[in-house]
């Protein structure tokens, strides 16, 4: 893969110009470059160099596997202490692993300053190895390195390096000589802390009311009084309190960057699910009352492949949402979107909500066999993610604009399937109706979607103009 400008040359130039393009193309010698810095690569690693003008964040794959069972790690990003037992420390830090065996926090002495204490296991990487350099991004898929590099704010040049999804050599050449390691965001921490799962209510400060629902409200708080969380505050009554109990141990195993992380729970009522903080709150907001407003088809098309992947993740793991929608769908910095309050739908013993055609109940997103049967499957969250595109497109219009819930049902089970929205390509309109099959069998697996909506411009639209509206 080539850079962007190289790219775009491409796709303008007609052959003869293709053949000029290529000869005055960059083709800088990985192997020396990596000579030269001590790195070393096992000739079975594929990897794949990606540039051009970007910026953005994400996280490397990182663990003691593969690391020739080195002690010495050195950290990747800063890191303030949340509890009396982590270690503060800074980038470039080195560490012993004292103990590396009990999850996502390992136990390690500083070697600049001799104390002990718990790191995030995400924040370091063996010392003198290829994951502890600026520009290498592991395991990291082509749309999503896209994404990071097409950030704001990087010059001409940045790039960064991931393992290579199909093996390629010399593939594209590089019109922009490659100068500055794309920005590396510091991730989340995989939990507040060590042991910080079921926390003390007053750990938690709500600062700030972000949105109120039918079944509690959600705010922006702090833990520990230095980090930054969002908090669901549910009213009593909402869920038995064991069943959400044995709910979230399930829930905070479910791991993805296009999930929303749950960090932490109060488990007594009201009950409080902590989960970490997305400055642009939810999808429904944006599209309807902030710059979600002027958004084009590409970037929608792209949120929307995003929660496809998130999707595609919950369908590997045989697990089921349940209440797919825009409302439920947060969206943080660079148009990163993530899938929030997957599962929790099934715990709600609402009366309105269980009757399932009561007034708190989704009707409009819900599938014909789970809104009047009660059969939930990762088929009718396919449905679901239908309506989702449609609120996307439509910048969070109500779906069956002037029908109520039971003309809705009625109609729905007749065939009718909402039209084309003005502006929507018939192709991506011709995917909804994929999604609304009525034999749930015949919806696309999310692995489907995710792969035609990632492709949908180069693929199913290479022609697309931008019009008035979308």
């Amino acid at each position: 893969m080539g850079c962007a400008q190289c790219k775009k040359k491409e796709e303008n130039a007609g052959d003869e110009n293709a053949e000029n393009l290529s000869s005055q193309c960059h083709h800088p010698d990985l192997q020396t470059t990596f000579h030269n810095q001590n790195i070393g690569i096992s000739p079975s690693k594929s990897i794949c160099v990606v540039g051009g003008p970007f910026l953005g964040g994400g996280q490397r794959g990182i663990g003691v596997t593969g690391s020739s069972g080195a002690t010495t790690f050195v950290a990747l990003y800063d890191y303030e202490a949340r509890t009396e037992d982590d270690l503060t420390f800074a980038k470039g830090d080195r560490f012993h692993i004292i103990n590396n065996s009990e999850g996502d926090w390992w136990e390690a002495r500083s070697l600049r300053s001799g104390k002990t204490g718990f790191i995030p296991s995400n924040y370091v990487a063996p010392a003198n190895s290829i994951q502890a350099e600026e520009w290498y991004f592991g395991k990291l898929g082509r749309k999503d390195a896209e994404r990071q590099l097409l950030g704001e704010g990087n010059i001409h040049g940045s790039f960064l390096i991931r393992e290579s999804e199909t093996t390629k050599e010399f593939n594209d050449g590089l019109c922009q000589l490659l100068t500055k390691p794309c920005v590396n965001l510091k991730p989340q921490t995989m939990g507040l802390a060590k042991d910080a799962w079921e926390i003390a209510r007053e750990s938690i400060t709500l600062d700030k009311k972000l949105g109120q629902g039918c079944f509690g409200d959600v705010w922006k708080g702090t833990w520990n009084g230095a980090t930054n969380v969002a908090v669901k505050t549910l009213k009593p009554g909402t869920m038995s309190p064991e069943a959400f109990l044995e709910e979230a141990q399930i829930m905070k195993k479910l791991r993805h960057d296009k999930l929303v992380q749950l960090y932490a729970v109060v488990s007594e009522e009201p009950i409080y699910i902590v989960t970490e903080y997305m400055s642009q709150g939810s999808l429904l907001d944006y599209l309807k009352e902030k710059e979600g407003r002027y958004l084009k088809l590409p970037q929608l098309v792209d949120m929307s492949a995003q929660i496809a992947s998130g999707m595609a993740y919950i369908e590997r793991m045989n697990y089921i949402h349940r209440d797919l929608r825009a409302a439920n769908i947060l969206v943080g910095s660079n148009l990163i979107c993530k899938i929030a309050d997957f599962g929790l739908a099934r715990l709600i013993e609402d009366n309105e909500y269980t009757a399932r055609q009561g007034a708190k109940f989704p009707i409009k997103w819900t599938a014909p066999e789970a809104a009047m049967y009660g059969r939930f499957t990762i088929k009718s969250d396919v449905w679901s993610f239908g309506i989702l595109v449609c609120e996307l497109v439509t910048k969070g219009r109500i779906p069956y604009p002037g029908m109520s819930n039971r003309e809705v049902l009625e109609q729905t089970d007749r065939g009718y399937r909402m039209p084309c929205p003005q502006g929507c390509p018939p192709s991506l309109h011709d995917l909804m109706i994929q999604c609304w099959k009525g034999d749930p069998e015949e919806r696309p697996t999310f692995e489907y979607l995710q792969s035609f909506l990632e492709d949908y411009f180069t693929a199913t639209e290479p022609q697309y103009q931008p019009g008035d509206n979308v």
